[in-house]
């Protein structure tokens, strides 16, 4: 069975984690998958930056979603790296995950964490009309695979 946005859109609000997050499915398909969430007070760690277990939430389930994109619906992770190269901070949190390699059982995937200091839709809408790319706080590298 192909796992189609829709669908995808449905595992994602049966995951009580994600719901609790507030977690949404912004792109998804052709070996990619990007989720976003609003970053909340309560999501902060002692500093007032993204505590990193939100980003390695994200960066999992991204990951794990991109792999089901290419393997179809029935996955797991089977194991991710992540490397925080900046505090966390802003109001939107994007993980941007690709696969990079996938066999019939496996998929090889990278994500990227980006935060926006502006709109929660993803971009700073400046006054003068420009936008926020968003800054790189970690880089994550994991395996997906198929449970058949």
């Amino acid at each position: 069975m192909e796992l189609t946005f829709e669908l995808a859109e449905k595992v994602l609000a049966a995951q009580p984690f994600s719901v609790l997050l507030g977690t949404r499915l912004t792109a998804f398909g052709d070996g990619a998958a990007t989720l976003e969430l609003t970053i909340r007070e309560d999501l902060l760690q002692q500093n007032g930056f993204l505590h990193g277990g939100v980003l390695s939430y994200a960066a999992d389930n991204a990951i794990t979603f991109a792999g089901g994109a290419a393997l179809g619906p029935d996955v797991l992770t089977g194991g991710f790296t992540i490397s925080y190269l900046r505090p966390a901070r802003g109001r939107l949190l994007r993980a941007e995950a690709t696969v990079v390699h996938a066999g019939s059982r496996q998929a090889t995937c990278t994500c990227r964490l980006l935060t926006f200091a502006g709109a929660t839709d993803g971009f700073d809408h400046s006054a003068d009309g420009s936008t926020d790319k968003g800054t790189l706080c970690a880089i994550a590298q994991g395996t997906v695979v198929a449970r058949r």
